[in-house]
């Protein structure tokens, strides 16, 4: 069968994950210097202003070399379309947390809502960009899922917990992000950012997690991520007026978000018992 859809070759799973990892944070370092040291070099090819798509696609990359050199296809990423529930669980998700989060701020009057900003960015000739918008962070997201939840959530499913899972997965992706952190080019660089975005990223890695594991499909989870950056990130922040009250409860490093999101990564963690059981080699975790 093809390198696409073949059955994949068995491998241990530890020695799959060590690989990935290496491969991944060195793939990675090179945009890591480039965004933090700003050489000539990358300014003057362009490199620099679009250092974060390659970036982003850094653990696609590694994923993809990873399953080639030791299971020699790429079956093992679930490239099936799946059931559209999850889909559409995926879409709705990041849709409705942004609603009540960034809404919590309008009622309260912590970030007054625009609705002149919100008719312009709805009206017809406007949603083109939005979509484009859109698709685009979708296909960003897409190249960090086939890494993270296409073979380390799995590969980590092989040697152990789905609890277990959702923290080492946490940890990883939340270290990936550290680099661009502390030099100021994604958060504030302070330690209650990192700190706050560390959290955070706990109640994320387990909704991530679960909804890879229960379709069986990379695409919700690439939806859910393409969604999520969007309308956290870009939407949402566009019709709400910025306040300091505001800047330090909303967003990806805001208070407000770090407690979303741990409430929703303990129910997905309370409905671990409702995903598929992982295969584990003897000796697993």
């Amino acid at each position: 069968m093809g390198a696409l859809t073949g059955k994949h070759e068995p491998a241990d799973p530890k020695r799959v994950i060590a690989v990935y990892l290496v491969l991944v944070f060195a793939l990675s370092s090179i945009f890591w210097y480039c965004i933090a040291v700003r050489p000539q070099w990358a300014i003057d090819s362009g490199l620099l202003r679009y250092a974060t798509v390659p970036l982003m696609w850094c653990p696609a990359f590694a994923a993809i070399i990873t399953r080639l050199a030791l299971q020699r296809n790429l079956g093992g990423f679930r490239w099936k379309i799946g059931e559209f529930r999850w889909w559409l669980l995926a879409m709705v998700i990041p849709v409705a947390v942004g609603l009540v989060m960034f809404g919590t701020a309008w009622i309260s009057g912590v970030a007054p809502f625009l609705p002149d900003k919100a008719s312009a960015m709805l009206a017809l000739p406007a949603l083109l960009t939005l979509l484009v918008s859109l698709g685009f962070s979708i296909f960003t997201a897409t190249g960090e899922e086939i890494g993270w939840r296409g073979l380390l959530v799995p590969e980590l499913g092989r040697v152990t917990t789905f609890t277990w899972i959702a923290i080492i997965s946490a940890v990883i992706w939340f270290l990936w992000h550290v680099p661009l952190m502390v030099v100021g080019a994604y958060g504030d660089g302070s330690f209650s950012s990192i700190v706050l975005f560390f959290l955070s990223m706990i109640g994320g890695s387990t909704l991530f997690a679960w909804i890879r594991l229960a379709s069986g499909s990379i695409w919700p989870a690439a939806l859910l991520h393409g969604f999520w950056n969007y309308f956290i990130q870009t939407f949402y922040p566009a019709i709400t007026a910025t306040t300091e009250a505001g800047e330090a409860m909303l967003g990806e490093f805001g208070w407000y978000a770090v407690l979303i999101s741990i409430a929703i990564g303990l129910l997905f963690w309370h409905l671990r018992s409702k995903l598929p059981e992982m295969p584990r080699p003897e000796g697993g975790l």
